[in-house]
């Protein structure tokens, strides 16, 4: 067996379960989940109609690249949206894929030379894929604490060379999964001037870009802070982008990758060896979904307004920050957070995630320690109540 799969740690997920073990929620209170990033909205009907309507298609194999309508149809969707004047080759620097936690992973395998000495650089808290895939790439994570000191964005400034030095690929998170922020643009330069300096990889984890609550405020990603360089071969870069979010289909398992053609190139001949390639039922809907955003703006406003009435309630006696982007508040709780969860749920059958469980423990501090993170992806008269619960049970301590 690979020696590297006995330094995974368990899931959150799994610490989440048996924090739950012991606890006996009432049963007259319907159970409310705030822990995992689900969408809950209801899937375009136009996406499960075409998904219907081209079954028959299961008869072929897709090919690894994907097919071409599908690969002009992410490169439409991310030359208008990222603003990318000197354009996105279809031919070369996209890639469809099932999913980013599939491509983060696969990724990282394809592009770290498994050295004694190689780093993955990632944010800390994070998205714990990052950490799995250094591992069983070969190389050992480095992690950069995000706290409300630096604003939950890593402070780049401070790691030093010889940190860079032996960074072989950067994971980025934005907006940021646990915190919700966004990185401005100006870092993103900085990191891009780093990468050319130091020869490492930038992937970019932008599977909550869609989700935002002022529409003449959408995020910026990495590839757009490359075209603004203007460095329209976004070498060295690299983002990954998900229909899971953005229209609420988590389990068509469909995004893509983009960037640097000739990483890409790599990763193309590294999956056709991974067996991952798209049916071609879900590359249908998928340029369906891709090719329309009034679904997904409707999306955000159900978004905006949970957001707001959630903020509103709680005010009196547990005041939340809002993200810049995400779907997630990242609070600090009244108590130690493993113990705000574990009581919440026995007392009021709520489910959030403590925030220790999505961080790793530096010069003893775990910078996800003290915080919770609150999905609010559950219909927005269950994230009403679920507020309205959080207040009662904030009340009682």
């Amino acid at each position: 067996m690979n020696p590297n799969l006995s330094r995974l740690q368990p899931y959150p997920f799994e610490k989440l379960a048996q924090l739950k073990q012991s606890a006996h929620p009432p049963e007259h209170l319907p159970h409310i989940a705030l822990s995992i990033g689900e969408p809950k909205h209801a899937p375009p009907e136009f996406a499960l109609e075409v998904l219907r309507n081209n079954m028959s298609a299961l008869s072929r194999y897709p090919t690894t690249k994907g097919e071409p309508e599908l690969r002009q149809a992410i490169v439409r969707w991310l030359e208008k949206r990222f603003n990318l004047a000197g354009g996105v080759d279809p031919e070369s620097q996209v890639l469809p894929v099932n999913g980013t936690r599939e491509a983060l992973f696969a990724f990282a395998q394809a592009v770290i030379a498994p050295t004694q000495d190689a780093l993955v650089v990632s944010p800390n808290p994070f998205y714990q894929i990052y950490e799995g895939a250094a591992y069983l790439a070969g190389a050992e994570p480095y992690f950069l604490p995000c706290d409300a000191g630096n604003g939950f964005i890593p402070d780049f400034d401070s790691v030093p060379n010889s940190i860079w030095r032996r960074c072989q690929l950067l994971f980025l998170c934005t907006p940021g999964n646990p915190t919700g922020r966004v990185i401005p643009a100006e870092i993103l330069k900085k990191l891009i001037a780093l990468a050319d300096e130091h020869s490492f990889i930038i992937a970019s984890d932008e599977c909550y870009s869609e989700i935002y609550f002022d529409e003449s405020a959408a995020p910026i990603g990495l590839l757009e802070a490359c075209a603004e360089l203007g460095r329209h071969d976004y070498r060295r870069c690299v983002v990954f982008h998900s229909l899971s979010k953005r229209s609420n289909v988590p389990g068509l398992r469909s995004g893509f990758v983009a960037g640097d053609a000739n990483i890409l190139r790599e990763f193309l001949r590294y999956r056709t060896y991974h067996g991952c390639s798209m049916p071609i039922p879900t590359q249908l809907a998928s340029i369906a979904l891709w090719g329309d955003e009034e679904h997904v703006r409707q999306n955000r406003a159900q978004y905006v307004r949970k957001f707001r009435s959630f903020k509103e309630i709680l005010a009196p006696c547990w005041p939340l920050e809002a993200p810049d982007a995400a779907f997630y508040f990242w609070a600090q709780t009244p108590i130690p957070d493993d113990a705000f969860a574990q009581r919440l749920y026995a007392e009021k059958n709520l489910t959030v995630l403590p925030g220790r469980f999505l961080g790793r423990e530096q010069q003893d501090v775990n910078p996800g320690a003290g915080r919770v993170r609150m999905a609010l992806v559950a219909s927005v008269e269950e994230c009403i109540e679920a507020a309205h619960r959080i207040k009662s049970f904030i009340e009682s301590l």
